[in-house]
């Protein structure tokens, strides 16, 4: 008789079919992405183990490995993204990275609708190898959109919902926490936030830094308004707290555009700015040596989150399986503070 050859190893149908779910919300709880019941998780992990399914990374990563390109998908609308240097600068940071390699960088601009059909086919096409995500909103479709691709995707910071299993972060609540520690050391007692949009980590993450430096120092959080990381947002953020708490004495800004737009709204309302109000941001943009007075602000190393997270998506289709980690932030102390 004919010696029986190896037994083959269980897909990823296998398990999903196991479980009773589909073969995308099975793929979720192994790469351990959003979205999913605990329900569903439990059975799918249950199902891994009945079945003894370990997946093959390094298959899938050279089977994916066809096109030569990765995307770097930013969602929102494209007129917000070219007013931010930030994408700029993540631009930068990832195509120095893939210089080195085979790779070419490709940008989305997934506005909602038209722009997610549009990525979701040019992915579910294999037109691309990997992607990476940046600024997520909510529950943003594009966390759907590249589960559903099945393709290595790496996350330029934390989306607001579960923590993916590769992505590169700022530490934004360190640094938030560290602006509002400086204003306290200072001699400030009413300070004021500009906070970034609810619905991003980023905004959510800055905000608690602020909150948790006021609150170890015996203090509540003073008054706080919403904006939407553009200079626009930003004066008109800093009218409604000049309005609500004239008496304020300082401004912490959740970006460096706010923060421009604060300095303006300050300035016609007759206020100097540090001995009446003083003014930090975050992100140590161009914009920080542009305004007058100059920014004291947060500098994060934005470059360096793109070229980490172009790092971390090459090591992925090469079949490894990269650390994910948090960038440090540090004080850049100017004449607004």
């Amino acid at each position: 008789m004919p010696t029986p050859g190896p037994s083959r190893p269980p897909t990823l149908d296998e398990v999903a079919e196991r479980a009773g779910v589909s073969r995308t919300v099975a793929s979720r709880v192994i790469n351990n992405g959003p979205h999913v019941s605990r329900a569903k998780r439990d059975a799918v992990e249950k199902a891994i183990g009945e079945l003894g399914y370990t997946p093959n990374r390094t298959a899938r990563a050279l089977a994916t490995r066809q096109t030569g390109v990765v995307v770097l998908a930013v969602s929102g609308e494209g007129p917000e993204v070219f007013a931010d240097p930030f994408f700029a600068q993540v631009i930068a940071g990832a195509s120095a990275a893939l210089e080195k390699t085979d790779l070419h960088l490709v940008l989305s601009l997934a506005t909602p609708g038209h722009g997610h059909r549009r990525l979701q086919t040019f992915l579910q096409t294999r037109g691309a190898d990997g992607v990476m995500l940046v600024a997520m909103r909510g529950l943003d479709p594009l966390i759907d959109i590249a589960a559903q691709a099945g393709l290595p995707t790496v996350f330029l910071g934390l989306p607001v919902a579960g923590t993916p299993v590769y992505y590169v972060d700022v530490d934004n609540a360190g640094g938030s926490r560290t602006a509002t520690e400086y204003l306290l050391r200072n001699g400030r007692r009413r300070i004021a936030m500009i906070a970034g949009p609810d619905d991003t980590s980023v905004g959510r993450e800055r905000a608690r830094g602020y909150t948790e430096a006021l609150l170890l120092a015996g203090l509540e959080p003073f008054a706080t308004a919403p904006g939407d990381f553009l200079e626009t947002g930003g004066a008109e953020a800093m009218r409604a707290l000049l309005s609500a708490r004239p008496d304020l004495d300082a401004v912490v800004a959740a970006n460096d555009n706010m923060a421009a737009g604060a300095l303006r709204v300050l300035r016609d309302a007759g206020r100097t700015v540090p001995d009446d109000v003083a003014v930090v941001g975050f992100d140590d943009a161009p914009i920080a040596v542009q305004t007058a007075p100059r920014l004291t602000t947060i500098h994060q190393p934005v470059q360096a989150l793109g070229r980490e997270a172009a790092r971390m998506l090459t090591e992925l289709l090469d079949g490894g399986q990269p650390d994910s980690f948090t960038l440090p932030t540090k004080m850049v102390v100017r004449e607004s503070a």
